[in-house]
C-alpha cells in the first residue's frame, strides 16, 4: 500500500491520500483527541505524540501537528498508523448511524430561504471542492442581514491564508452571484 502526502496552505497541516475512500459521505472534523471517540482512525492518529487535529474527507485525511514538532519526525508514525488502520478493515467512523460532519449546519425558512439555497449551492459546487483539494472543508452556519457565516475545518482551520480565502475568494464569489450577500465572516464551533 502506498500513501501519498501533499502539503497544504497551512504549514501545520499535512494531507494524506491513502488511495481509497476514507468516508463515503461528508467530512468529519476532530479538533482534539477527546472528540475522536467515535473514530477508530482519528483515535489511532491522536495516539501519535504531537497530533493536535484530524480531519477526514472522502478520500483523504489531514493531520494538524503541534508547534515545534517537525513533519520529518511525525510523518513516518502517521503513515504507519493510517496503513495499520486501512489494513485492519475497521471503519473510519465506528458509530452506527452517526452522520459525519460537513455540509450545512443551518436551515432557513421564509424570505431568506431562496438566498440561503443559492449560497449553499455555490458553496457545494465551487467552494467545497476547491478547499477539499487543500485538505479542508467549509460549512455554512447562517445568513443574517447580508452576512454569511462559515466554519473552516481541517487544513483551512488556522491556515495563515484562511482570511484571504474567505474575503478575497469566497466573499467575492458570493457577492458576484448573490447581490444580497455583503460580507462573509468565520465562526468558531
Amino acid at each position: 500500500m502506498f500513501i501519498q502526502t501533499e502539503s497544504t496552505p497551512n504549514p501545520a497541516t499535512l494531507k494524506f491520500l491513502p488511495g481509497q475512500s476514507v468516508l463515503e459521505v461528508g467530512t468529519a472534523d476532530f479538533p482534539s483527541a477527546d472528540s475522536a471517540a467515535t473514530s477508530p482512525l482519528a483515535s489511532r492518529l491522536f495516539a501519535v505524540d504531537g497530533v493536535t487535529g484530524v480531519f477526514l474527507g472522502h478520500d483523504f485525511v489531514t493531520v494538524t501537528k503541534a508547534e515545534g514538532i517537525e513533519w520529518d519526525h511525525l510523518k513516518p508514525a502517521l503513515l504507519g498508523a493510517i496503513m495499520e488502520h486501512v489494513q485492519s478493515g475497521a471503519p473510519a467512523i465506528a458509530t452506527e448511524g452517526a452522520a459525519p460532519a460537513g455540509g450545512h449546519a443551518d436551515h432557513h425558512d421564509g424570505e431568506d430561504a431562496e438566498i440561503v439555497g443559492q449560497i449553499k449551492s455555490l458553496l457545494d459546487s465551487r467552494v467545497r471542492p476547491a478547499v477539499a483539494q487543500d485538505g479542508g472543508d467549509i460549512t455554512f452556519h447562517g445568513f443574517e442581514r447580508g452576512v454569511v457565516y462559515l466554519h473552516m475545518q481541517g487544513a483551512c482551520a488556522g491556515c495563515p491564508s484562511s482570511t484571504l480565502t474567505l474575503k478575497m475568494g469566497i466573499e467575492n464569489l458570493l457577492r458576484h452571484y448573490i447581490p444580497e450577500v455583503t460580507e462573509v465572516r468565520p465562526v468558531a464551533v
